[in-house]
């Protein structure tokens, strides 16, 4: 059952959207530990063309960028916005435009990126398009630092659970993205994911079985020098929901903090790394999975944080790639 005040506007009196439940007053005007108050903060909304094949598509994904983040991951790409909170205030009635309006421009679905924080405004933003003629599957793109309470209380909003899975190593993950709960946390909000698929019918594909309707991609991105913890990812994946599209990815790319700091993240993944990682996914069984060729690449996978499409229409302004940066694999 969903929770009952999670994602009710009162939630912001003591926010706990998030498992940090950091209890800010965020509706009197303080900032939770991801940085948002209480007015909501877009950093961009336009065509993506760089999700997996089943997520963008030809088309390209409608992608909705939210600023700040529950975590504070050190290597982040789009620190930007995650971090430094780049963004442009807009209200919950712009929300349900931009939907609309990613729409029109031919999206094959609305992917709200990093939204766990605003989860809050989701449910109710989602039916008012909807209600305006939206018929496109909404796609959760998050980090997997979800509470299973929110993940429930999104059942009947979220079809496409495009969810991290970053670290099995507690200390890791502590290191790395101050959250020592991180791979128990993860753990539960997937297997809640992915019973909620399973209760509305299971995995659901368009009639040419390319683009994802229903479903899970599990995500993971494989670190300079953590190939282990990698495949111990890979292991508790599996244990928790078994054969489910998974996406490794080698696409980790140094920042400016990192590559001052040095150390084994202030470089790219090497072939042999991702190769050990891949080979440990077929050795488990994985029988879907996406990865990519090459390696870093300089941040060709992140759009420009420009605003782009907040407050006007983003039409013609995708990000121009072409589709298929992630292949089916093996």
């Amino acid at each position: 059952m969903p929770a009952p005040d999670l994602l009710q506007p009162s939630a912001l009196e003591r926010c706990a959207l998030c498992p940090r439940r950091c209890g800010a007053a965020r509706a009197q005007g303080a900032r939770g530990i991801c940085g948002a108050g209480a007015e909501l903060k877009i950093a961009r909304a336009a065509l993506h063309m760089w999700e997996e094949p089943p997520i963008s598509g030809e088309a390209g994904s409608g992608t909705i960028f939210f600023s700040g983040c529950p975590l504070k991951c050190v290597y982040c790409q789009n620190h930007e916005i995650s971090t430094g909170n780049f963004g442009l205030e807009v209200s919950e009635d712009r929300l349900v435009q931009i939907m609309l309006e990613l729409q029109e421009q031919g999206a094959n679905n609305i992917n709200l990126v990093t939204a766990t924080h605003f989860a809050h405004l989701v449910p109710g933003a989602v039916a008012r398009a909807c209600q305006r003629g939206m018929a496109l599957p909404i796609v959760y793109n998050t980090s997997g630092y979800e509470r299973v309470e929110a993940v429930r209380a999104l059942a009947d909003t979220v079809d496409v659970w495009l969810t991290d899975f970053k670290y099995a190593d507690a200390a890791l993950a502590r290191r790395l993205s101050h959250v020592a709960d991180y791979p128990l946390v993860a753990q539960r909000a997937l297997e809640a994911m992915a019973k909620q698929v399973a209760d509305r019918g299971g995995e659901l594909w368009d009639a040419d079985g390319a683009l994802m309707k229903r479903g899970i991609i599990v995500r993971h991105l494989v670190l300079p020098g953590h190939a282990d913890d990698s495949c111990a990812v890979l292991d508790l994946i599996w244990k928790t929901v078994g054969d489910v599209p998974i996406s490794v990815m080698n696409q980790y790319t140094p920042n400016e903090r990192v590559r001052a700091a040095g150390g084994e993240l202030a470089r790219a993944v090497t072939e042999d790394e991702y190769e050990l990682v891949l080979d440990h996914a077929d050795e488990l069984g994985f029988t879907t999975m996406f990865w990519q060729e090459g390696g870093a690449v300089d941040e060709s996978f992140t759009p420009p944080f420009d605003t782009t499409g907040v407050l006007r229409s983003a039409a013609s302004c995708g990000d121009g790639a072409a589709p298929g940066d992630s292949a089916p694999a093996r």
